[in-house]
C-alpha cells in the first residue's frame, strides 16, 4: 500500500536517483560507523572523545532502525524462504537493543532489570551496528560489481583494501605491547602475510603484539582465508536478498558453484564447513594442551581458536615465541602436532572437494537407508566424485606420502635427533604437511640438510588444492602440466587424466601458471641478491618462493629483510594468494574472443 503510493507520485528517475542516494548515504554511515568503533577500540579515549564516539553510536543505531523499519514497508515481497530467518534475526536483534535506547533504566529489583542490563550491553551493542555495517558495506560492493567491472581487477583490489585497512588496525597504540610501535613496513608487512594466508613475519608475533592484535591477526586470516569476495557476497545474497546477474557469474566461477541455483547454499556450505571444522580443531587442540603449558583457562581456550584459525586457512601464524618450535609444545605434544597437520589438510583440499565430500556422505545414507527400509526410494545413481576430487586426493596422498618418507629419511638423525620414534615420525609427517602450504614450523630449518630444504621448496612451490586456503601453482595445476608432458611424450592428441579428457583451456592456464611462477620466482631472487647482498643464496631463495606460495616457512631471514626487501616479499605474497593470472588480467584490457582466426603455423619444438 506504502510502496504503491510511492511509486505513483515519483517517477522511475526520480526513485532511481533517490535510492541511489540513501544507498550513498547508508554507505557511508556504516564506514563512520566501523571508524568509530576502531577508534574506540585501539586507542585510550578521554571522556569527552568517548562522549563523541557514544554519540557516533547512538546516531548509527537510529539510522540502521529507520531503514531497516522502512526495507520491511518497502520491499517485504523480497523476504523469501532463504532470507527469512536472517531477516528475522536482524529485526530481533534490533528490537533487543531498542529496549536500552527508547525506555528509561527500571529500578534494580523490577522484574525486567535483567532485559534492560542485557540490551544496555556496550559489546552487543557494538556487535549489531558492526553487523549492520557490515551489511551495507557489502551491499554497496556487490552494487559496485554489478557495474561489470573486471573480477579480476575486483578481487585483487578487495585483497589490497582488506590489507590496508588490517595495517591500519595493526598501527593501533593497543594491537601492540606497551612502549612499542610498529613501523609502517611492518605493520603493512604482517597484514598482508595475514590476509594472504602466509606466515611471514617481520617482528615476534608473540612479544610485540597484544592479545587485540592477535585478535585482529586471525580475523585477517580468516578473511583471507574464506576469500573477501565469498564473505563480501554472503552478505549481499543471503542478508539482503539476491544480487545481480552479472556478479552471480563472477561469484559462481570463485567458488566454485556447479549451477546458479546452488550458489547461496555453496556460500553456506564454505562457511558452515570453515566454521565448524576450525570449532572442532580448537576443541581438540583445547584438549591436546589443557594443564601442559602453564597457561590460564582463557589464554588456553585464546590458543586454540588462533591456532585452529591459523591451521584451516594455513596461514602458519602462532601465538609463541619461536612459532611451534617453542619447547613449551615441541616435546609431549604429539596429538597437537597430528591435530594441527589435519587443519592443515582440511584447509588445503579446499571447498569443493570438502563439498564432494558431503554428497558422498549424503549418497551412501541415502543408499543405507533403502537397503534398511524398502519403503524408502531407491537412490539414483550418480558420479560422486569429479575429475577435481581425483586429482586432489591422489596428488595430496603421493604429496604427503613421499614427502614424509624422504623427510623421514634424510632427517631422522639430523634435525629430529634427540627425539623420540613416536616425535620423528609425527614431526616427520608434519614437516611434510606444512609446505602446502601453512607454514608452521617445529625444527629449525637452518639444521635441514640441503637436500631436504630441496624436498621442501618442492613442496611448497606446489602448494595446496585450487579454491582451497593453499598457495603455490597448486597440485591441480601441477597434475594437468604432468598429463601434458606425458601426452607430448606418446604422441597422444588430447590429455587426459582419470579418463577424461582436460579441455585445451585448463592445460593452457596451467602451462601459463608454472611457467610465470618461475619466471616471477627467478627474478625476483635475483632483485633480492641485489638487495641484500650480505644474505645467503639459499635463505634468500627460500624466502622468495615461500612468498610467493603463501607458505610463510623461512630460513630465519625474514626479520634481516631492509625495507625495499620487505616490499618486495608484501607484492609477492599479495601475487601469491590474488594469483598470478588473477593480477595480470587485472591490468589488462579483456579483449575477449576473436571473430577471426589467422592462418595456422607451424613452431618449430625442440
Amino acid at each position: 500500500m506504502i510502496k504503491t503510493f510511492f511509486s505513483d507520485i515519483l517517477s522511475p528517475s526520480v526513485r532511481a536517483i533517490l535510492f541511489m542516494w540513501v544507498r550513498m548515504f547508508m554507505f557511508l554511515v556504516s564506514i563512520v560507523t566501523i571508524g568509530a568503533v576502531v577508534v574506540d577500540y585501539g586507542f585510550v579515549l578521554d571522556e569527552l572523545e568517548m562522549a563523541v564516539v557514544q554519540r557516533v553510536y547512538a546516531y548509527a543505531w537510529w539510522i540502521y532502525f529507520v531503514s531497516y523499519t522502512i526495507r520491511l514497508l518497502f520491499d517485504w515481497s523480497r523476504i523469501n524462504r532463504k532470507t527469512a530467518f536472517m531477516t528475522a534475526l536482524l529485526g530481533g536483534l534490533l528490537a533487543l537493543t531498542a529496549v536500552s535506547e527508547i525506555f528509561v533504566p527500571p529500578v534494580s529489583n523490577h522484574a525486567w532489570a535483567w532485559l534492560w542490563d542485557v540490551s544496555s550491553n556496550k559489546f552487543l551493542r557494538i556487535g549489531v551496528l558492526v553487523l549492520f555495517a557490515a551489511l551495507e558495506i557489502s551491499k554497496g560492493v556487490v552494487s559496485f560489481i554489478n557495474k561489470k567491472t573486471n573480477p579480476a581487477l575486483l578481487m585483487a583490489a578487495c585483497f589490497a583494501v582488506i590489507v590496508l585497512f588490517g595495517t591500519l588496525l595493526l598501527l593501533l597504540p593497543r594491537s601492540t605491547h606497551e612502549h612499542i610501535r610498529l613501523s609502517l613496513v611492518d605493520a603493512l608487512f604482517v597484514s598482508t602475510s595475514a590476509v594472504c594466508v602466509t606466515g611471514l613475519s617481520t617482528v615476534d608475533v608473540a612479544q610485540t603484539f597484544s592479545v587485540e592484535g592477535q585478535i585482529v591477526i586471525a580475523l585477517l586470516i580468516q578473511i583471507g582465508g574464506l576469500g573477501v569476495m565469498t564473505i563480501t557476497s554472503f552478505f549481499a545474497m543471503f542478508f539482503m536478498g539476491g544480487t545481480g546477474l552479472y556478479n552471480q557469474f563472477a561469484l559462481r566461477d570463485m567458488i566454485g558453484s556447479e549451477t546458479f541455483s546452488s550458489l547461496i547454499s555453496t556460500l553456506l556450505y564454505i562457511l558452515g564447513f570453515t566454521f565448524s571444522i576450525e570449532l572442532l580443531g580448537a576443541c581438540c587442540i583445547w584438549f591436546s594442551i589443557h594443564d601442559t603449558m602453564g597457561m590460564t583457562l582463557h589464554e588456553e581456550l585464546f590458543f586454540s581458536v588462533f591456532h585452529a584459525i591459523s591451521a584451516f586457512c594455513n596461514a602458519g601464524f602462532s601465538t609463541l615465541t619461536g612459532n611451534l618450535g617453542n619447547e613449551k609444545i615441541l616435546y609431549g605434544h604429539n596429538s597437537f602436532f597430528f591435530i594441527i597437520s589435519i587443519l592443515v589438510i582440511l584447509g588445503g583440499i579446499g571447498f569443493p572437494i570438502l563439498m564432494n565430500f558431503r554428497r558422498v556422505a549424503a549418497y551412501s545414507l541415502r543408499k543405507f537407508l533403502w537397503k534398511k527400509s524398502e519403503e524408502q526410494p531407491r537412490p539414483r545413481y550418480i558420479h560422486l566424485t569429479n575429475i577435481n576430487t581425483k586429482i586432489v586426493l591422489v596428488s595430496t596422498v603421493f604429496l604427503l606420502t613421499g614427502g614424509t618418507l624422504l623427510i623421514t629419511l634424510l632427517e631422522w638423525n639430523g634435525a629430529f635427533a634427540g627425539m623420540s620414534i613416536g616425535e620423528r615420525l609425527v614431526q616427520s609427517f608434519f614437516t611434510a604437511v606444512v609446505p602446502r602450504t601453512a607454514g608452521f614450523n617445529s625444527v629449525d630449518l637452518t639444521h635441514f640438510s640441503l637436500l631436504s630444504v630441496i624436498v621442501y621448496l618442492f613442496l611448497m612451490w606446489i602448494g595446496g588444492a585450487s579454491q582451497s586456503t593453499a598457495g603455490g601453482i597448486k597440485v591441480n595445476t601441477f597434475a594437468v602440466a604432468l598429463a601434458n608432458i606425458r601426452a607430448v611424450i606418446r604422441g597422444e592428441n588430447a590429455v587426459v587424466l582419470f579418463r577424461r579428457e582436460i579441455t585445451p583451456d585448463s592445460v593452457s592456464r596451467a602451462s601459463a601458471v608454472v611457467f610465470g611462477s618461475i619466471v616471477t620466482i627467478l627474478f625476483s631472487f635475483a632483485a633480492l641478491l641485489l638487495l641484500e647482498p650480505g644474505i645467503s643464496p639459499k635463505g634468500l631463495l627460500f624466502e622468495v618462493v615461500s612468498a610467493y606460495s603463501t607458505v610463510g616457512a623461512s630460513l630465519n631471514v625474514t626479520p634481516l629483510l631492509g625495507n625495499a626487501s620487505k616490499l618486495l616479499v608484501i607484492v609477492l605474497m599479495f601475487v601469491g594468494r590474488v594469483g598470478l593470472i588473477t593480477v595480470l588480467m587485472s591490468m589488462t584490457r579483456q579483449r575477449g574472443n576473436r571473430k577471426f582466426r589467422y592462418p595456422k603455423g607451424n613452431v618449430i619444438i625442440n
